[in-house]
């Protein structure tokens, strides 16, 4: 049993979708960041940076915060598969999300979706940013069916970010390599199961059509 201390947030779907994947056993644990339950000492023994996700592995008494070390610990552990054709070129698309498409979409759903007006040049840079992200993604999946080659924990760690493109006001369609694989992974059972953690009912957004 894996316990997984979430939230409904892109980083806590990667795990919850992972978990899913994989159909490992595990317990949630909701650690509600509207109210400031990230903070509390019993989470920050978990996780001392005080985010989610986190997990405690009680088979092999593994502790772990962030997501992107998490995904590669599940990997390593129970799933070589995750992998996907090419171990460092999966690695090379989880780190571009961690340390590039995760921070700056970030600061687009802070600016744009949060706190509109506020800061125009802000916004204006993240959004310029997303959009490049945007051209780095399409111009990958143009050449590949998935990230790592085969499906894998670099489209488990991406999709969920991309899932909120309506907080980024971005039109899926102008990047169609992006939209076809965005679907393709939103039909996945595990993937609809794993968004859906903790429980709240949500649908997974479905780019407009014409």
């Amino acid at each position: 049993m894996i316990d997984l201390y979430t939230f409904a947030t892109p980083n806590g779907r990667k795990i919850s979708i992972a978990l899913e994947e994989l159909e490992l056993p595990y317990s949630v644990r909701v650690v509600d960041i509207g109210k400031g339950e990230q903070f509390a000492p019993e989470f920050l023994r978990i996780s001392p940076n005080n985010r989610i996700p986190a997990i405690v592995d009680q088979r092999t008494g593994v502790t772990l915060m962030e997501s992107g070390a998490i995904l590669v610990y599940l990997a390593d552990t129970y799933a070589p598969w995750l992998w996907g054709s090419d171990r460092w070129v999966t690695l090379q698309w989880l780190m571009w999300q961690m340390g590039g498409l995760g921070p700056m979409l970030g600061q687009v759903h802070h600016f744009v979706k949060y706190n509109p007006g506020k800061a125009p040049y802000a916004e204006a840079r993240y959004l310029d940013e997303a959009h490049r992200l945007y051209g780095v993604l399409e111009r990958r999946l143009a050449e590949a069916d998935y990230l790592g080659g085969t499906y894998s924990l670099a489209d488990i760690a991406v999709w969920p970010w991309v899932s909120r493109f309506e907080y980024q006001t971005i039109d899926l369609r102008a990047y169609p390599a992006v939209c076809r694989w965005y679907g393709n992974i939103a039909e996945r059972a595990a993937v609809q199961r794993g968004y859906d953690v903790p429980a709240l009912g949500l649908a997974i957004p479905s780019p407009a059509s014409d």
